[in-house]
């Protein structure tokens, strides 16, 4: 039986795992966090539950393509998604709101009675999310049919990317006669991708809530996680926490054709070998790192040097007596004043609550996630004293607090729990680059490797592959999944065996 180690127990490194396992490979998993999910985590504070990651995910709607990926990795059975009429409300200092329904025929008549003047463009932007709907599930072919099948079919998403997908959101906002709208547009666009974003990008999400396909999971992202372990360890997988890689051990290739990989040196010292090495862990430290720049050619390392990668953030999480039910489930609104944020001026907020989730904080009470984007540099020189991080740190949180006071008035008197991480968490927990919450950010420069993604392989050295969000752009867990099916697929092919899939048996699902 040919041995797999695995590197990271995100999503990308579990998937591999239980998609290696049901193909006969015997695996192992090495993280050095202690508990799976990487970026896909929660975590505890005074009673309530903190969510760093999943605000809604591609596979929440029963028969599609990857909430079959996601049963076969016991993810999906047994869990209810959370599909909302509104998915963000974003309010302008003149009392004028933005209500983004994830119907999208109902948002153009909203955003029409908003602005009868700008009905051109509002239908225009509206007819790119209908477009996209048959495209939103990420399909991995198995056959040659299929696969012809899938590229005639992608033949209309090609068209809307050529032209929508050059078109950054900013341009497009900048259409709008109504300044509101200009303005709620940039701010929809700032959050759902960032500078940059395409239109065809922007509207992917609400093309996939408007077919009830980008729902969220009830238990929110460490649950999700760990039923994915589960999965795993059904499988007969095995598990190494608190086990950091520092390198990947190569060799030369008996046949000539440069190096292999054989297996991986711990920060304990220990090695352990394997016949294939996948790395679901950061791609620059996998690269760069581990691997100590050897195997990369002109195009890697461009991407490392070029693209554009998803923002590190500042997360300020508050547990509030309060029950905020009634509102959105994400708001944006306006400052007065400015107020600065990590040597940043901001003046805007964007916080979300997860009151639609029980298992979020106790019955009444609402556990509420304000995010600001943040400069990774800032953060590192600062933790160097760790006096002054955690004293910003508190700072922050009380900025944050009262800025909330405006628009949520009586909530400084309501707080609980309060936790920040910052890019530094980030870094430290998962190992991800800058602190980056996703990787390759979609931009007009990188639309085209949407759900296509990148080489999972790297020069000259075999028995090696990547998997997770550094060789998929746009990044989520339902491509971190989709790319760890990708390459075990791959797998199979080079050893002439056919790949298979599972689905777990009802014993082993856990109600959610």
């Amino acid at each position: 039986m040919k041995k797999i180690i695995i590197i990271g127990a995100g999503i990308a490194g579990l998937s591999t795992g239980c998609y290696g396992q049901m193909n006969g490979y015997a695996t192992r998993i090495f993280e050095l966090h202690d508990k799976p999910g990487g970026l896909c985590t929660s975590w505890k504070r005074k009673g309530y539950t903190f969510d760093g990651c999943i605000e809604w995910t591609i596979g929440s709607k029963t028969g599609s393509d990857v909430n079959r990926i996601f049963a076969e990795l016991g993810a999906a059975q047994g869990r209810r998604f959370i599909h909302h009429e509104v998915c963000h409300r974003i309010e302008g200092s003149n009392g004028r709101t933005l209500s983004v329904y994830t119907n999208i025929d109902q948002l153009e008549r909203h955003m029409k009675e908003l602005s009868p003047a700008d009905s051109a463009a509002i239908g225009e932007l509206c007819n790119v999310g209908r477009r996209l709907t048959p495209f939103v599930d990420l399909v991995d072919p198995s056959g040659l049919f299929e696969q012809i099948k899938m590229t005639f079919g992608m033949l209309p998403f090609i068209g809307i990317l050529l032209k929508y997908g050059k078109i950054p959101a900013e341009a497009f906002a900048a259409r709008f006669s109504d300044p509101f709208l200009r303005r709620a547009l940039t701010a929809f666009a700032d959050v759902n991708g960032g500078t940059g974003i395409p239109v065809a990008g922007l509207m992917y999400a609400p093309a996939a809530m408007h077919i009830r396909n980008g729902g969220y999971p009830l238990g929110g992202s460490l649950e999700f996680a760990q039923a994915i372990e589960r999965r795993y360890l059904d499988l007969g997988g095995e598990m190494h926490y608190r086990s950091r890689v520092e390198k990947i051990l190569v060799e030369a290739d008996p046949a000539g054709r440069g190096d292999r990989a054989v297996g991986v040196r711990l920060a304990d010292g220990s090695e352990h070998r394997a016949d294939v090495v996948i790395s679901a862990a950061d791609g620059h430290a996998t690269i760069f790192d581990m691997l100590e720049g050897r195997y990369v050619s002109g195009k890697i390392r461009g991407y490392y040097e070029k693209l554009p990668t998803f923002a590190s953030w500042i997360q300020v999480s508050l547990g509030v007596a309060r029950d905020l039910s009634k509102e959105a489930p994400r708001v944006s609104f306006w400052l007065d004043l400015p107020v600065k944020i990590a040597g940043q001026k901001i003046d805007r907020i964007d916080f979300r609550h997860f009151c639609m989730d029980p298992a979020m904080a106790p019955p009444g009470k609402s556990a509420v996630v304000v995010t600001f984007d943040s400069d990774h540099a800032y953060w590192k020189t600062l933790s160097q004293d760790p006096e002054r991080y955690e004293a910003e740190k508190k700072k922050i949180a009380a900025i944050v607090i009262g800025a909330l006071e405006c628009r949520l008035p009586g909530i400084s008197g309501q707080i609980e729990a309060v936790d920040v991480s910052t890019p530094m968490t980030v870094e430290r927990y998962t190992g991800n680059w800058q602190g980056s919450q996703e990787g390759w950010r979609i931009t007009t420069d990188t639309i085209m490797l949407m759900g296509i993604g990148m080489e999972k392989t790297l020069p000259g050295l075999t028995n090696f592959y990547m998997a997770g969000q550094w060789v998929e752009p746009g990044g989520g867990v339902s491509a971190a999944a989709l790319s760890a099916r990708r390459v075990i697929r791959m797998l199979c092919k080079k050893d002439r065996k056919d790949f298979c899939s599972t689905l777990p048996s009802a014993k082993n699902i856990t109600q959610i």
